[in-house]
């Protein structure tokens, strides 16, 4: 069986979700190839996966939305984006089809959460399964009028699949498909925490050792911000700031952020699905600096509220150092959500690729 899953290169949040999952099913089935259709870093995937086996056609499948730093969005440039890749779809669904038309093995489509994988998967006549706690279509409809036309797109796309794996935190997703809710999806620790620290020469307790993250892109601290903390230290993957900072470790490139959170009580960081998932499902407080202009964002917010140990800050706080790490986080107002996502997720792949799969060697047989 072959899991060929197109997956957004607009975060690593996609791509470490996709991870977590597709690892599980490794774990389940170890025959099954996987292989990862995205422009994500390979490097990025090799950390993502560890020892799962894998392999990449390095395909870029939607825009989602082109961002100006880490909290900011830039409209015009995802419309031009978005109308530069609809050029080239068509040329690369014809190549990837034929691809897997000559691997001759029996194939299941993932799509997290690029629209085209529909298109890929009618093309080779393979079951399709959504993944995604949203869709294209809820992030594009309040970007404004000149998006509408993408927006109904990818809904068009979205409700020709065969079954959505529907994460938390998740948007409406009225697509019309069977869908199953799943837990958390994280990724699985490899490494002691106990080797971490003496790895890191990490000698701060745990209450003031503070995680900060912001995704791909980063965002640019000044010393001087951490400075404000000298009683806390804080776990950084940006070097000029490890080395202005006397308070501060630099994050090896060899380490999952998750990896880290169990040296740590808070974390620093923006609105992400899996940041969330790791940190929640780490027991981290989270320090959550809110973000404009993209529809998920209070969505994330509101689970936050619900599920998480929390304070919210502004970009006027973070940018002014006013990080309120002195201050108790704030309790969740509902029970924690369950951590076997992966697990979950993992079992409606299976499920779906050997239903769809036997169904389709039936009617071959039939009709022969």
């Amino acid at each position: 069986m072959l899991i060929y899953a197109c997956v957004s290169g607009h975060g690593f949040g996609h791509g470490s979700r996709v991870a977590a999952v597709l690892t599980a099913l490794h774990q389940q089935k170890p025959s099954w190839r996987l292989v990862l259709s995205t422009p994500l870093a390979p490097a990025f995937l090799q950390l993502a996966f560890g020892s799962a086996p894998f392999e990449q056609r390095p395909c870029r499948w939607d825009v989602g939305v082109i961002q100006a730093d880490a909290l900011g969005a830039d409209a015009k440039a995802t419309l031009a984006a978005l109308q530069q890749l609809d050029r080239h779809l068509p040329a690369q669904i014809d190549a990837e089809a034929r691809w897997i038309r000559a691997q001759h093995e029996p194939v299941l489509v993932l799509g997290d959460v690029a629209p085209a994988a529909a298109a890929l998967a009618r093309a080779v006549g393979a079951p399709l399964v959504w993944m995604a706690n949203f869709g294209w279509d809820a992030i594009y409809g309040p970007m404004g009028e000149a998006f509408e036309p993408w927006a109904n797109l990818a809904l068009e796309a979205y409700r020709q699949g065969d079954a959505l794996i529907r994460c938390p935190f998740s948007m409406p997703m009225e697509w019309g498909l069977p869908s199953t809710a799943v837990g958390l999806t994280p990724g699985r620790p490899r490494h002691r925490p106990t080797q971490l620290r003496h790895r890191l020469q990490l000698s701060s307790p745990v209450d003031r050792t503070v995680l900060v993250g912001f995704g791909g892109l980063g965002l640019e601290l000044a010393p001087q911000l951490l400075r404000r903390w000298p009683q806390h230290h804080f776990l950084v993957n940006d070097a000029s700031l490890a080395e202005a900072a006397a308070n501060a470790s630099l994050i090896p490139h060899d380490l999952r952020p998750l990896e880290l959170m169990p040296l740590c009580s808070r974390i620093l960081t923006k609105p992400g699905y899996s940041t969330f998932c790791e940190a929640l499902a780490a027991g981290l407080g989270i320090h959550l600096v809110r973000r404009e202009g993209f529809a998920e964002a209070p969505v994330l917010e509101a689970a936050l509220q619900r599920h998480g140990w929390h304070r919210f800050l502004s970009r006027s706080q973070l940018e002014q150092g006013d990080w309120q790490l002195d201050q108790p986080l704030n309790a969740p107002l509902a029970d924690p959500l369950p951590s076997d996502g992966a697990d979950q997720a993992a079992g409606v792949l299976i499920a779906t690729a050997m239903q769809k799969n036997a169904a389709m060697s039936h009617q071959e047989l039939f009709e022969s």
